[in-house]
């Protein structure tokens, strides 16, 4: 009999063996729901001051608010330590379900070869001979049980400091690097780079970080190199409020196009909050929300600091605040089917809704707004870079209809990102993937043969050119001159076209211009195949994909 021992300890595999990754997700969500029972008691310290102040103008009243405010900060303090709880709780059950996954694909492969499995984890080939399948069992096995043991020190770390973690006093806070005289943290100034800002955070204490996120989310919720997790934490303390003055707008406008525009807002905003409290998938976190226009989001599912690989996802026309959960549930079939590929390592989607998408036509037949938010974009991956830990991730931008202009603008200057993939595009304003800073070998595009992006945003030239034809041959000639994948379009030449240069991968001809998400399908594998860093299938010469 061969015999392989998986090099970790027993104890490791028999608690993996039995634990439920979902308990622990239950704890997290415990944790939110103190934080939001918190945020309650916390909201009526305000019309409570109001009501007396109104009725009486004494010392009394002064010291009142005074205690009221010194309260809902310490409430604050404890509503940061509840989402860090929920936080690690969160990552832990996010990576004992990975490990789990590696388990489960070692016992299948073990039992397809006539393996054992013992109790200590050990591999065991009865017919004494050792195989190329017992070394990817005994592989499988000990990358599970390094996660495990990985994330059960990390999450124990974690939650130890939020144990030690005390309030500080107002005068307390900040002492330490880069404090004033009196005491306080001196933050950086919006000039500072993001690798600058993340050494400032890290100088300080953990204490002196909480109580900051405490008493000032607003001036850390949107700081670049202020690493996600923290910024999560500052943004979700800002949400009472946000709503607050979403209801305050609401109430006062009388214009019914401006009343519908907020109601759409506070339907993307009560969306938003049901995503962050939701246990079906990777935890979320809010990186920033601003309700201006049409309101703007960024969200990570997982936490993008800690990945080894990161997918951004920049959405297209009529994106906002209103449709940010179908572009989210998007972005998580990418990180689920990534997690199914390569268990061994964690993934991070992050929808990047923080530019001014097109509402209407005539706003999407410009880059106007695409170049506003190609810059927008290079700053955030750049400071998806500096703010995280330990090997750089491999990053991957993802940008799909009027957002692979955006995703095409960005990258025709320094972008951070070794993969960029481009679906359902208008065209990304070059010619050519040697265009961009990214190499032409890690350029990806897929579109439809249904997609209509490719039949409705044809450039003038091409449309001078079908019009004749369409006229000329009555009944093919308009399927002839409207009926064929343009090769140039409105924003440049088609990066599904053989001759753009860029890497051309398979989606489903039934997929129409939303369908690349579709689960099972050809077009999603591809995507998440290549956010893990791995080839998807691909079609040399073919102008368009087929499945």
């Amino acid at each position: 009999m061969t015999t392989w021992n998986v090099p970790s300890p027993t104890s490791t595999y028999a608690r993996l063996r039995v634990t439920d990754p979902d308990r622990w997700l239950a704890a997290a969500s415990a944790w939110r729901r103190w934080a939001a029972l918190a945020g309650a008691l916390a909201a009526e310290f305000g019309p409570l001051t109001t009501r007396l102040r109104s009725s009486w103008s004494g010392t009394a009243v002064a010291a009142a608010s005074a205690a009221f405010a010194g309260f809902r900060r310490r409430i604050a303090l404890f509503r940061v330590l509840c989402w860090r709880a929920d936080q690690a709780l969160s990552e832990l059950a996010a990576s004992l379900a990975r490990a789990r996954e590696l388990l489960r694909r070692a016992q299948g492969r073990a039992t397809s070869a006539g393996l054992v499995i013992d109790s200590s984890g050990t591999v065991h080939s009865p017919r004494n001979n050792a195989h190329a399948t017992m070394t990817e069992v005994t592989a499988d096995l000990s990358a599970a049980l390094e996660i495990a043991a990985r994330a059960d020190a990390q999450a124990a770390s974690r939650l130890t400091a939020i144990s030690a973690a005390t309030g500080l006093g107002a005068n307390e806070a900040g002492r330490g690097p880069g404090a004033n005289e009196a005491g306080r943290a001196v933050q950086p100034d919006c000039t500072t780079g993001p690798i600058q800002v993340k050494s400032w955070w890290d100088g300080l204490t953990q204490a002196e970080r909480n109580w900051l996120l405490a008493t000032d989310p607003a001036a850390l919720a949107s700081t670049r190199g202020i690493p996600a997790a923290d910024r999560d934490v500052a943004n979700r303390l800002l949400l009472d409020d946000h709503r607050a003055a979403l209801d305050h707008r609401l109430d006062r406008a009388t214009d019914a196009a401006v009343r519908n525009q907020l109601r759409g807002l506070r339907d993307g905003l009560d969306e938003l909050t049901a995503r962050l409290d939701d246990d079906s998938g990777l935890r979320a976190y809010l990186m920033g929300v601003d309700l201006g226009g049409d309101g703007r989001a960024v969200v990570a599912l997982g936490d993008p600091d800690r990945a080894s690989h990161v997918l951004t996802h920049v959405p297209g026309m009529t994106s906002d605040l209103e449709s940010l959960g179908s572009e989210l549930t998007r972005a998580g079939r990418v990180a689920q089917r990534a997690a199914e590929l390569a268990p061994d390592q964690a993934t991070s989607a992050v929808l990047w809704l923080d530019y001014d998408a097109p509402d209407f036509l005539h706003e999407a037949n410009s880059s106007r707004q695409a170049r506003e938010g190609a810059a927008e974009l290079r700053r955030f991956q750049e400071d998806l870079r500096a703010t995280h830990d330990g090997e750089p991730a491999h990053q991957t931008v993802l940008g799909h209809s009027y957002g692979s202009l955006v995703t095409g603008l960005a990258a025709a200057g320094p972008l951070a990102a070794d993969d960029m993939v481009l679906v359902g595009s208008p065209g990304t304003g070059v010619d050519s993937a040697d265009r961009f800073s990214v190499p032409a070998d890690r350029v990806w595009a897929s579109t439809s043969r249904t997609d209509v992006i490719q039949y409705a945003s044809v450039s003038p030239k091409s449309l001078l050119q079908d019009l004749p034809v369409a006229g000329v041959l009555p009944g093919i000639g308009p399927v002839l001159a409207f009926g064929v994948p343009e090769r140039d379009l409105w924003f440049g030449r088609n990066p599904s076209d053989p001759g753009f240069g860029a890497q051309v991968f398979a989606s489903q001809e039934d997929a129409g211009h939303l369908g690349y998400w579709d689960p099972g399908r050809p077009a999603l594998d591809a995507l998440a195949r290549i956010t893990v860093g791995q080839k998807p299938v691909t079609f040399g010469q073919d102008p368009i994909t087929r499945p």
